[in-house]
């Protein structure tokens, strides 16, 4: 189970909760007041002229969006003020958008790896470059990040001043070469173009304009500047992917704090992604033994350097969205969680900071038993949609040779709230129909199956009695779901017939003498 299937909605969750952009009133006001459409000044993209707007614009940002989504209905205004904005730029920025749940538009959907709404890509140089977009979803500040974005990759730094903000806290890279042609320049400007999203690229003859700089350095070489651990670190190996696995490992903490800082929001949402195992600490950063628990970590964090793991340090107040998401409770604090590339999960409760590393090294040693996160299988399970718990999900959904139409839903999720009367309509309609079940399980309550892609919540799965397993992409009406389970159900005669021909096509074939 890739690791995406398990944090997205984390990530989200912290995105919306701590990347919240302030913006001054004034900027507001004159927001609102330039961007006053005449007409739509995004583009509406579909099958038909997807790929010619692509090839026409050097630059153009598309957000693949759903007209039930949420989150895409509160994006819209911004991004057709930030359009209105930049297409005043010289040159202008385009903004286009695709609705993916029409039928004829989900193939670009799928092309472009699409699992949720909204999502927004950078296409350049004719779609020969694709980014994800990481900004912000309010207009003004759309507006600034996409300026960016449409300037040179890396620049040039000719004098000590044009350095003058590498240490503003941020990550800056910065190529330091004899000459700005020949492989190695080649390879960093590919690379920056690539992560310019991400870092602040730069290049330069003089390593003496860089701060802490030394005239004497040996170059080419790529020295990345960061507020955290060792200030700068350099690489001479130029070849692409591993100077982009150079930034990587070098840009983010040794051990990462959750806290209200916003200086370390960025890392904390770069950690859960990728699929390196995470382990995460959890405590109270306000008691007294915070800070030997703190140096334990920090030494087994670099006791185990080497091993593929990420390491996260927690505060209990800021960790809540954690906690609520893995199902934990303060009263198990201090606690430390692992959850490896596989999404087994590793939990040791009330630990001692003098515990840490021996409790590590059994992890690493292959000596501890991985849990299951499970709510009690229901005694009583009446109601027309029926609780499912990771205990079971296998038998309800798997094992009972019925039609299962499955959602996957977080108790917090405003969408998931919206939906569950709708889903109760649908099951008291389809009641009177015994081969067919409409289920739910609270995914920050139970593990969710590895056979499942849960991107965010809600997320829906229907399964037949076959075993043939499709996202549910369906409209969101009771009707609607209705019609969708009634057309795509399987009888018993089809399911025998289904798991028939399925064995016979894995048959192993036989030599005729």
């Amino acid at each position: 189970m890739a690791i995406s299937k398990v944090w997205i909605s984390l990530l989200l969750a912290l995105a919306v909760v701590l990347s919240a952009p302030a913006v001054r009133a004034e900027e507001a006001a004159a927001a609102e007041e330039a961007a006053t459409p005449v007409e739509e000044a995004v583009l509406t993209l579909g099958a038909d002229n997807f790929e010619d707007a692509i090839a026409k614009h050097p630059f153009i940002l598309v957000e693949f969006y759903a007209p039930w989504c949420g989150h895409c209905k509160s994006l819209a205004p911004e991004y057709e003020k930030a359009a209105q904005l930049l297409s005043k730029h010289d040159p202008p920025i385009v903004l286009a958008k695709v609705d993916a749940n029409d039928e004829k538009n989900k193939p670009l959907a799928t092309k472009y790896g699409v699992q949720g709404f909204p999502t927004l890509k950078i296409f350049r140089n004719e779609g020969k470059n694709i980014q994800e977009y990481k900004g912000p979803r309010e207009a003004e500040g759309i507006v600034d990040y996409l300026k960016k974005q449409v300037g040179p990759a890396s620049k040039e730094i000719k004098a000590p001043e044009d350095a003058a903000t590498i240490e503003d806290g941020k990550i800056h890279i910065v190529g330091v070469f004899t000459e700005f042609s020949g492989t190695e320049f080649t390879n960093f400007m590919e690379v920056a173009d690539k992560l310019r999203s991400e870092y602040e690229f730069g290049h330069t003859l003089h390593a003496n304009h860089l701060p802490r700089g030394d005239a004497a350095v040996e170059r080419p070489l790529v020295r990345l500047f960061k507020p955290f651990d060792e200030l700068v670190v350099d690489s001479k190996d130029f070849d692409v992917s591993a100077l982009e696995s150079f930034i990587e490992a070098s840009s983010t903490p040794k051990v990462v704090t959750f806290d209200k800082n916003p200086d370390n929001h960025p890392y904390l949402l770069k950690f859960f992604q990728g699929d390196s195992a995470k382990a995460m600490l959890f405590l109270n950063f306000s008691t007294g033994p915070f800070e030997s628990f703190k140096s334990a970590y920090y030494g087994a964090a670099e006791e185990f350097k080497g091993k593929e793991v990420k390491f996260l340090i927690g505060d209990i107040e800021a960790s809540q969205g954690a906690f609520q998401y893995f199902g934990l409770k303060e009263d198990q604090t201090p606690l430390i969680l692992i959850q490896d590339s596989e999404s087994k999960k590793f939990l040791k409760e009330q630990i001692e900071a003098d515990q840490i590393v021996s409790w590590l090294k059994d992890y690493f040693d292959g000596k501890l038993t991985p849990f299951k996160k499970s709510e009690p299988i229901p005694e009583a399970n009446n109601e027309p949609v029926k609780v499912v718990v990771a205990d079971n999900v296998n038998d309800v959904v798997f094992k009972s040779g019925k039609n299962v139409l499955i959602e996957f839903y977080a108790p917090w999720c405003g969408h998931c709230k919206k939906l569950a009367p709708i889903l109760d309509e649908a099951a008291a309609t389809l009641q009177s129909e015994e081969d067919v079940v409409i289920a739910k399980l609270d995914a920050t309550a139970n593990d969710v199956p590895p056979e499942f892609d849960v991107q965010g919540y809600p997320t829906l799965y229907f399964v037949t009695p076959s075993g043939k397993m499709v996202s549910y992409d369906g409209g969101r009406t009771a009707d609607e779901i209705v019609e969708y389970i009634r057309k795509n159900k399987e009888t018993a005669g089809q399911a025998a017939a289904a798991v028939t021909e399925e064995a016979a096509a894995t048959e192993p074939l036989k030599d005729e003498l």
